[in-house]
């Protein structure tokens, strides 16, 4: 398993697909919706992405076709990508609950909520 934490495109991209596999411009629709717009995947980071995390064994191909003299492929997440993504939610969310314990604890103006 992945012992460091995945970088923010990487989180994002697996997060895309963790529920359905989808196709690379569906992928950047999804990233741009999870990050609030604050994550716009442009065309070649998403594909060099997407090649990196086939390699590395995160993601998998699901369906390839040809559209209008094009390949187009899905993807889907992988089993070690799912443990990969799962872990990296597990650490993520613990550290913002440690986050907001801690600002509960700091006294005036402390009012937050999760």
């Amino acid at each position: 398993m992945n012992s460091q934490p995945l970088r923010e495109p990487t989180l994002l991209i697996l997060t895309a697909i963790a529920d359905a596999p989808r196709h690379g411009y569906a992928i950047a629709q999804e990233v741009e919706k999870i990050s609030e717009g604050r994550t716009k995947m442009r065309t070649g980071t998403l594909y060099g992405a997407l090649e990196r995390l086939l390699e590395q064994e995160l993601i998998a191909v699901h369906e390839e076709e040809v559209v209008d003299g094009r390949r187009r492929r899905s993807y889907a997440l992988a089993p070690r990508g799912r443990e990969v993504l799962a872990a990296d939610a597990a650490r993520i969310a613990h550290t913002a609950q440690e986050a907001i314990r801690r600002l509960e604890l700091g006294g005036p103006g402390k009012a937050v909520t999760a």
